[in-house]
């Protein structure tokens, strides 16, 4: 199976950006073996450090392949 890297950000609301608060890295860049780029991400939640309780209106979440 292919590896990726995962990296997930929590992006600011409308609020916090008018405050100068910035995006925040809360997991990875973590290598993660899947099946495709579609199921990267989900795998990458199964793991204990994923963030938990998060509102996921404000989670992005970025997959690559590690290489080409």
């Amino acid at each position: 199976m292919p590896l990726f890297e995962i990296a997930v950000l929590v992006k600011p609301s409308h609020d916090e950006a008018n405050r100068g608060e910035q995006e925040k890295l809360v997991f990875g860049p973590k290598a993660i073996v899947a099946k495709d780029a579609q199921s990267a991400p989900l795998v990458a939640a199964l793991d204990p450090g994923f963030p938990k309780g998060m509102d996921p209106g404000k989670l992005e979440v970025l997959c690559r392949p590690f290489s080409d």
